[in-house]
Order: C-alpha cells, then sequence, then structure tokens
C-alpha cells in the first residue's frame, strides 16, 4: 500500500467512524420532542467527515475495489446526516428522518469488508465491553471463510421474504452456536436490521438472522404467510450450519416484536426464548396462545417509557398477562428509551439466552 493511500486512510477513517457512532447516538435516542437537543449533542462529525473525504487524492488502479467501499461509506454516511440537517433546517418531519436513516445500515455494510484489513474498523464493529478485547480481534483477523461472515439470501433492497445472516468467523462446524432471529420493524428490511445485532453476535458468538417480511410489514392480521417462511429460513440456516437447538432466540423492534408473540406463541414454535423490544399485545394473544407452550416459556420484554407509538402501559399489562398464563416473564422497561431500538439490551439478552 503506498505512503499516500496510507496518509488518505488515516485521514479519513477517524472521522468516518466517529460519523458513525454519532449517527448511532442519534438512532437509539431519537425522540420527537428531544430532536433538537440530540441533534446538539452530536455536533457536527459530517463537516468533519466533509473535510477529510475532500482532502483524498488519486489512489492507484490496484486499489480501487478499498477505494469503492470506503467512498460507499463516506457517502451513505453523509446522506444521512443531510437528510437529518434537512429536517434540523423545517424541512421535514419523523418520516424524513427515518428515511435518511436508512443509509446508516449501507454505511456499515459497505464499511464491514474492511475490518480484516484496519483494526480500528474490526474493533468498531464490536460492542463496547469487547473493543479491547485482543484474543477476539486475533480470531476475527483470520478473515471470513466460505462459512462465515455475511450472506444475503434472494435479500436485495427493495424485495420481500429473503433473509440476511451472519456468522461469526471464528464459527466452526464441530461447535454449535446459538442463533438469534430478529425481526425488522414494520416497512424495514432484515438486511437493513442486521447491523441492530451484528456488534453483539461478533462480540459473544452467536449465529444472527435477519429475515424481511413477505409483505410490507409481518403479518399481523389475516393470512399468515410469514411464519411459514421463517420457518424455511430457520431449515436452511440449520441445514448449512451447527446450531444450538435449546438456545434459538426469536426478538423484533416494533411490529417485528409483534410478530415474534405472533408465531412465537405457537405451539409447535421451534424458538426457546422470545424477546419482544418495543411491542405491543394484545390479551387475547395470550388466551389463544397454546396453554402448554406458555408454561415456563422464557419471554423477556424490552419497552421504553418514552414510547410514543406503543405506551409503556401495554408492556407492563402485557408482563402481567404472560406471567398469570405461566411464562417465565423478565421485564426491562428503559427511562430514556423513545420508540427506537436499544441495542445496549442485546448483551444482555445473549447472556440471558446463554442461562447466565
Amino acid at each position: 500500500m503506498t505512503e499516500a493511500v496510507v496518509d488518505d486512510i488515516v485521514t479519513v477513517l477517524p472521522p468516518l467512524l466517529n460519523a458513525l457512532e454519532a449517527l448511532g447516538f442519534f438512532q437509539r435516542n431519537l425522540h420527537p420532542p428531544a430532536f433538537a437537543s440530540v441533534m446538539n449533542e452530536i455536533g457536527a462529525p459530517d463537516e468533519t467527515l466533509q473535510s477529510a473525504r475532500a482532502a483524498i487524492g488519486e489512489w492507484p488502479e490496484q486499489f480501487a475495489g478499498l477505494r469503492s467501499r470506503l467512498d460507499a461509506a463516506c457517502n451513505e454516511t453523509l446522506a444521512a446526516f443531510a437528510g437529518i440537517r434537512e429536517v434540523e433546517r423545517g424541512n421535514g418531519d419523523l418520516v424524513a428522518v427515518f428515511r435518511a436513516l436508512r443509509h446508516l445500515p449501507r454505511a456499515q455494510e459497505a464499511l464491514y469488508p474492511l475490518a480484516v484489513q484496519f483494526p480500528p474498523v474490526s474493533s468498531f464493529f464490536l460492542n463496547t465491553a469487547n473493543r479491547e478485547n485482543e484474543d477476539l480481534l486475533a480470531r476475527l483477523g483470520t478473515g471470513a471463510s466460505e462459512d462465515t461472515g455475511i450472506f444475503h439470501d434472494h435479500n436485495e433492497p427493495g424485495s420481500r421474504g429473503g433473509f440476511s445472516i451472519y456468522v461469526p468467523e471464528y464459527y466452526t462446524h464441530d461447535r454449535a452456536m446459538p442463533l438469534v432471529m430478529a425481526l425488522h420493524g414494520g416497512s424495514g428490511n432484515g438486511r437493513g436490521f442486521l447491523w441492530s445485532w451484528l456488534r453483539d453476535a461478533r462480540s459473544l458468538g452467536a449465529i444472527l438472522v435477519a429475515p424481511t417480511a413477505t409483505g410490507s410489514t409481518w403479518a399481523l392480521m389475516g393470512d399468515d404467510a410469514d411464519t411459514p417462511n421463517l420457518m424455511r429460513i430457520l431449515e436452511t440456516v440449520r441445514n448449512r450450519w451447527t446450531i444450538d437447538v435449546s438456545r434459538v432466540l426469536l426478538t423484533g423492534m416494533s411490529d417485528g416484536g409483534t410478530f415474534s408473540y405472533v408465531t412465537g406463541l405457537d405451539g409447535a414454535s421451534p424458538f426457546t426464548h422470545l424477546a419482544p423490544v418495543s411491542a405491543t399485545f394484545h390479551p387475547l394473544m395470550a388466551e389463544m396462545a397454546d396453554a402448554s407452550r406458555l408454561q415456563g416459556l422464557p419471554i423477556f420484554i424490552t419497552h421504553g417509557k418514552l414510547d410514543w407509538m406503543f405506551p409503556v402501559q401495554t408492556a407492563r399489562q402485557t408482563q402481567a398477562a404472560l406471567s398469570a398464563a405461566g411464562a417465565d416473564v423478565n421485564y426491562r422497561e428503559i427511562d430514556d428509551l423513545s420508540h427506537t431500538y436499544p441495542r445496549e439490551i442485546n448483551a444482555e439478552l445473549l447472556a440471558w439466552l446463554n442461562g447466565k
């Protein structure tokens, strides 16, 4: 690698990672009444990134692939900020914010292949507790084999019914791993939602599957085309990778969390643990659920006190109803959480899944 290329990478990588962290903070702490204060707290990392990006020169053709990924990560990050800044200036609403945040997982997807070459990128894709874990970083440094890393199965942007999967680079067929199936929120997709969980799956050792609903959202009413599709996806994964069938978690955000109840309370469900986040629940679900399935079923409910879409009282009532029906319910209420995904809960969910 030429000195000029190294200098450019050293120039642009820190502000890029800092800008991505800022977007993650913004996404986690987004609450409509607090929009201005959250914007003030993240500052202007996009301006620093823009300046660093502008300073990059021409690279030799042999580094075109690396340059393409770095450019894509920068472009998507800056596009996310541009969309949010428009709303900050009064041009747009919450829908425009969500649209802007779609660029964040695209930036992460572009950047992730560089983790094997650049330790700061590898550390970025670990949870905070493991960023200085030298043993883990060394195991990850070998890079993906044909059976590890990120794969997309009929899950291109705009498609429905496919799935994305992450298999830790240190996975081996002779050691069964727990599996997390994470369901996106309404109008989302699995390819984007994968990044809500990847850091923790990579840090703590879990196979992560992020399906995309067959319709515009999960089958919460009418015919259920999603449950058989999830079963198909799970069987596809089990045929290729070694899964610990005693540790199979179904979780999801918002509509995805609600659907984890719908399909996960079925008597034939293969999921051993359920963890709905920011979800809604109708008491009839508990009454209609398979009674024997509910007995002792581990369920971990996470909800925010600031949730404006599904008020927290709903989650409290859900805890009471499921506990009364015999489920083994853990309940986590987060004071500063609105209707967003709290990535900080993932490590706790994996510890719970692993019986720790």
